[in-house]
């Protein structure tokens, strides 16, 4: 009797061996030792700048009486008006003088830590635009400083941090260790909160994404209803703002890319799971060929 004897076929590779392309693959992540230095250089940067600028009380309260008329002249609204609608209520003075003291850095941090995981070419526009408003500002600091609107006697309006509490500055500006009081052209805490927002709604398609305005809204409302910043402080932050975006510019089709390269990778997870089906079917179908092989084998 002849016996014939078939190749053995390799076995299917198992469904679960059959390695899925990562989501992190899509486009190289910068460091992120390197990333957290970056940013927290740009705090530190923030914080020391503004230090230096600190100890020019008598040119940062006529700076302040500059500021007041200018506004005056523009016939902006009074600081008053809106502070005067915080002051109905103890309540809502003290949940604005907690969002002053309390949202600004957290907030900031959060839009970066979610770009950065999420939005990678959003991430470092964000960020580089970001130091650019901040080291702008810094200059401004140092070259203007000025007192702000609840330190000026001709403003007429409360301190609310010190009144009704929680304040992140001293009671007397000029012995203030942990921060300068007179620097307040520009607002940092609007400029940043614009920033947020403008950053989220490019980085997004959510219909609802125009939402994320209400954060420099309320901010624009708070830094100036607590009496710590003027109009004016949040006009040049906007404006410097602007600048940076321009020279700074979102790469054209950042977006549709991003989009792209998620898209690219279900569809590598859809063809992985087609492909591990696939194999677990030719395993099965494998197996019941080989039945006529052995009884062949016999005769």
């Amino acid at each position: 009797m002849d016996s014939r004897t078939e190749p053995a076929e390799a076995e299917p590779e198992p469904a679960a061996a059959i390695r899925r392309p990562s989501r992190q693959s899509t486009a190289p992540r910068p460091p992120l030792v390197r990333e957290l230095l970056l940013v927290v250089g740009l705090f530190v940067v923030y914080k020391v700048g503004r230090q230096l600028a600190d100890g020019h009380t008598a040119e940062a309260f006529r700076n302040a009486n500059r500021v007041w008329d200018w506004e005056r002249t523009l016939h902006l609204p009074g600081e008053g008006s809106v502070q005067g609608a915080l002051l109905h209520s103890d309540t809502l003075v003290h949940l604005a003088n907690t969002y002053y003291a309390t949202v600004h850095f957290p907030a900031t941090v959060a839009f970066l830590v979610w770009m950065y995981l999420r939005r990678l070419v959003h991430y470092v526009w964000a960020r580089r635009v970001l130091a650019a408003v901040t080291a702008a500002a810094l200059a401004l600091h140092l070259t203007f400083p000025l007192a702000p609107p609840r330190l000026l006697a001709a403003a007429g309006l409360v301190d609310t941090g010190q009144v009704y509490g929680p304040t992140v500055y001293g009671a007397h500006p000029a012995t203030d260790e942990m921060a300068n009081q007179f620097a307040a052209m520009p607002s940092l805490h609007f400029g940043w909160a614009l920033m947020v927002a403008i950053g989220l709604i490019a980085a997004t398609r959510s219909r609802l994404r125009w939402l994320w305005l209400l954060h420099p809204l309320l901010t624009l409302l708070v830094i100036v209803g607590t009496a710590n910043h003027y109009w004016l402080d949040a006009i040049v932050a906007t404006a410097l703002l602007g600048i940076a975006l321009a020279v700074i510019r979102l790469p054209r089709g950042a977006g549709a890319a991003e989009a792209r390269g998620l898209a690219a990778v279900d569809e590598a997870y859809d063809e992985a799971d087609g492909a591990a089906g696939n194999a677990g079917g030719a395993g099965g179908a494998g197996e019941k060929e080989s039945v006529p092989e052995l009884v062949g084998a016999r005769r």
